[in-house]
């Protein structure tokens, strides 16, 4: 088992994935190359960028592929609701779903404490 497959907010973010394929059945034939495409590029990027990033040599570059994948959790957004509009379509499951990874990337982000190089050159040495 790969370490991105052990973390809770790479399971929920498949779970997105499967939920905006069946969304996407519900969408015009004719939005096929359009909001169809973008919106499974979106929401595959969410999952793909926390695996990606899980496999990172240190919690920066983690933190950096977390912060891709709330971006593409935004764009999922985004195009669920021009969809909305356009379609008068049902969102809320998804959104739901969204919220979910949301917060669990944003508790994971945080969780990596990590100090900015401003702040590291701050700290007092220690004298010799």
């Amino acid at each position: 088992m790969y370490k991105f497959e052990k973390l809770k907010v790479w399971q929920e973010s498949v779970e997105l994935i499967f939920l905006v394929y069946s969304f996407c059945k519900s969408l015009p034939k004719s939005e096929e190359r359009n909001l169809i495409d973008q919106l499974i590029r979106s929401a595959t990027s969410v999952s793909l960028n926390i695996a990606e990033g899980s496999g990172s040599d240190s919690d920066i570059e983690f933190k950096r592929y977390l912060g891709l994948s709330r971006k593409s959790l935004y764009e999922v957004v985004a195009i669920l609701k021009i969809a909305e509009k356009l379609y008068n379509l049902n969102i809320q499951d998804i959104i739901l779903k969204v919220e979910v990874v949301g917060k669990m990337l944003s508790g994971l982000i945080n969780s990596l404490k990590i100090k900015s190089p401003k702040a590291q050159s701050q700290e007092p040495r220690a004298k010799s």
